[in-house]
């Protein structure tokens, strides 16, 4: 799944136009910049923009301008979902007759933007988690929201079947990805988380088939982090993933979970612990707990997979942090699975 940019993109003029304060309406006093994976972020005063690079992927295509917009549209519709207050709207980015680059004006459309309202960093949930601010209080709070947020959707899988065979198919590919001889990780260690993936799906097939059936397997959020957690009033929850129905369908125990794996992983398991009491009491759903290790072990071995897949990338290839974070995710996946640990080493 390497990313490409098509040699004649006028990306780093975007970007380069983006930084300056003039190239927006309230000419805030400063631009500060992050690069993510399939996007620029500029953060301008109150607010964000967020620019698509236009790279291809396996099943995503955005080198052309329309498929940019289209998915910012629909970046905006479904973040609208758990942050109605924090997505504005999807704006043009103009050039002018001169040919500056400006978000407001007149002139041909360059590019699209998804506009944001800036949340206050100190109520993010990862920066709360690592400062020891976290507490049941706020889990409790995005329990509430989430309970919420699932209770208005509509089942989105109803063939058990179909739905454990995709699990599966995902298992088999971190396996195969975690197995690059290039990426130095513990191929048995690795073998042997997938394969105890793999026993749990069969072994306890009836508690998927359960969950399916009660109409818990829905079009959830997909990538529930507490670093896309705001604890403000209200609770907002951003940055969903936008690009695949696929991959945002899932039960809300495994939503769940994921996001009691990465308060784990961060030093505070026990504000998982507190957020499945607090849902069970928002809305009465109480998901077994092999289920739940289960899950937890999956997204353990999914996040594994998609930070090795930094060292595809020159900027990151000489970095040890990404091969790190790969152990550290397969580590908590090993933990969350019944039997002895594999050594991952």
């Amino acid at each position: 799944m390497r990313g490409t940019l098509p040699p004649d993109s006028p990306i780093d003029a975007k970007v380069a136009a983006l930084r300056e304060p003039s190239a927006y309406p309230a000419a805030p006093a400063a631009v500060e910049v992050i690069e993510t994976h399939m996007s620029w972020v500029f953060l301008a005063g109150p607010y964000v923009y967020k620019l698509k690079k236009p790279v291809r992927y396996d099943g995503i295509d955005c080198s052309l301008i329309e498929a940019r917009r289209s998915l910012c549209l629909e970046e905006l519709r479904l973040n609208r979902r758990l942050a109605p207050t924090v997505y504005l709207d999807v704006v043009p980015l103009r050039a002018g007759a001169g040919g500056a680059l400006r978000i407001d004006g007149e002139g041909a459309v360059a590019d699209w933007l998804v506009w944001m309202r800036r949340l206050p960093a100190d109520l993010m949930l990862d920066r709360m988690v690592g400062e020891g601010r976290a507490n049941a209080a706020h889990m409790g709070r995005i329990a509430g929201h989430l309970a919420g947020f699932y209770r208005q959707l509509a089942p989105a899988v109803s063939d058990a079947g179909r739905f454990l065979a995709g699990l599966r198919r995902q298992v088999d590919g971190c396996e195969r990805e975690l197995c690059d001889p290039a990426y130095g990780l513990a191929v048995g260690g690795v073998q042997d988380v997938c394969r105890r993936l793999r026993a749990a799906l069969a072994d306890r097939r009836e508690l998927f088939e359960a969950r399916v059936a009660a109409g818990r397997v829905i079009e959830g959020h997909g990538d529930l982090r507490p670093e896309h957690i705001w604890v403000g009033e209200p609770v907002a929850i951003i940055d969903c993933l936008e690009f695949s129905a696929a991959l945002r369908t899932l039960d809300s125990a495994d939503e769940l979970g994921f996001l009691a794996l990465e308060c784990e992983r961060l030093g505070a398991p026990q504000l998982g612990n507190a957020l499945f009491d607090a849902y069970a009491g928002a809305c009465g759903d109480v998901p077994e707990p092999a289920l739940v290790g289960f899950y937890q072990a999956f997204r353990g071995c999914v996040r594994a997979t998609i930070a090795i897949r930094h060292l595809q990338e020159e900027r990151y290839r000489g970095s040890p942090k990404w091969a790190s974070r790969a152990r550290q995710y397969l580590g908590l996946a090993a933990r969350h699975l019944e039997g002895p640990a594999p050594s991952l080493a």
